[in-house]
């Protein structure tokens, strides 16, 4: 249900996402992937279920759908699946050029705007196998604590696709990245961990804040692939607000973005990022950021040169470069956002 509410409910309904337990607040604001605002209840235990309104069951083995994008097919996906290494056979993947897996986050779908935003941005650098992983079934609900439970299972059939691939085409998994926007941020580190780590980056775009924390055994962390990284623009709020991996970028200082006017509820904020990785991907300027001395400094809001500046996204990735720790830069208001 779509709902519009005055700018002081939004003040007195916005959860404050600091990525712990939430106990005191049962109701909070959260987007949708084209921006919409649903009231839901994130203490699940609170949440009382009429009979006809029972969480419908989610099974990813059969309900996750991977659709291939390449430049023979930059349009008209390609259905793939985890247990049938034909329907890669038959497919354009073509084990030679890299493979991108995007997905998507909270009420999203097939639709997603990573989807289609991203995999256009890869289709103009290069030749790539990018697979748009919808899970639509189980994020396409109003029960934002059913979809959170549900990463650890889409992760667990990527990562199933990604053995597939492999055996299907002999492709290597040093050629296969996995990008996530915020619930999809750590269902990809739950791919990563179903992998062993091994994955060689993993790309978490803004990642869900609201009952996560750090530890969990679901809670995207840096040791979900060889190099993992994060780009935070709604930090605190609706995503996760410290540093969850090895390189850690904060535009901004990670928590507004310019441009976004009267975002109470950190909507705009929050989509933003998936505008800045797509655009790192095919910019010849790059988003250049300043390593700053600790995360106290991006609370704060100043930053002490530490060490060699860095490229926030792009493609290639950091994976192999020392890059690690946390990152500040500044963006335009729009695009294009990169400065240089």
């Amino acid at each position: 249900m779509k709902i519009a509410l005055s700018i002081s409910l939004f003040v007195g309904l916005v959860a404050v996402g600091h990525c712990l337990p939430v106990e005191t607040k049962s109701w909070a604001l959260m987007p949708d992937g084209e921006g919409h605002m649903h009231l839901i209840n994130i203490a699940p235990e609170n949440v009382v279920v009429a009979e006809n309104e029972v969480e419908p069951l989610f099974d990813p083995l059969n309900e996750v759908v991977f659709r291939l994008h390449t430049r023979r097919n930059p349009v008209h996906p390609q259905l793939i699946r985890w247990d049938d290494q034909g329907s890669v056979l038959n497919s354009n993947f073509d084990p030679s050029h890299p493979t991108r897996f995007l997905i998507h986050g909270w009420v999203e779908g097939q639709d997603a705007a990573l989807h289609w935003v991203i995999k256009d941005h890869y289709m103009r650098v290069g030749d790539f196998n990018v697979i748009n992983v919808d899970w639509g079934a189980g994020a396409q609900t109003i029960n934002y604590a059913a979809a959170r439970n549900r990463v650890a299972g889409v992760g667990m059939v990527v990562a199933r696709v990604i053995n597939t691939i492999r055996a299907a085409t002999g492709q290597s998994l040093d050629m296969i990245n996995v990008i996530g926007f915020s619930l999809g941020a750590h269902a990809a580190g739950n791919a990563g961990k179903e992998l062993g780590g091994q994955l060689p980056t993993i790309i978490a775009l803004d990642p869900a804040g609201p009952l996560f924390h750090i530890g969990q055994a679901d809670c995207l962390w840096k040791t979900d692939a060889q190099y993992t990284e994060a780009i935070y623009t709604n930090a605190g709020t609706l995503a996760f607000d410290a540093p969850l991996t090895h390189a850690n970028f904060y535009p901004n200082g990670g928590r507004s973005q310019p441009g976004c006017r009267l975002d109470i509820a950190g909507v705009c904020a929050h989509m933003r990022v998936n505008d800045l990785f797509a655009e790192s991907v095919s910019t010849e300027n790059g988003f250049n950021s300043m390593r700053c001395a600790n995360y106290n400094e991006i609370l704060s809001g100043r930053c002490t040169i530490s060490g060699p500046y860095a490229k926030m996204g792009g493609e290639p990735s950091n994976h192999g470069r020392g890059v690690e720790g946390v990152y500040h830069l500044m963006t335009k208001a729009d695009f294009p956002f990169a400065r240089g």
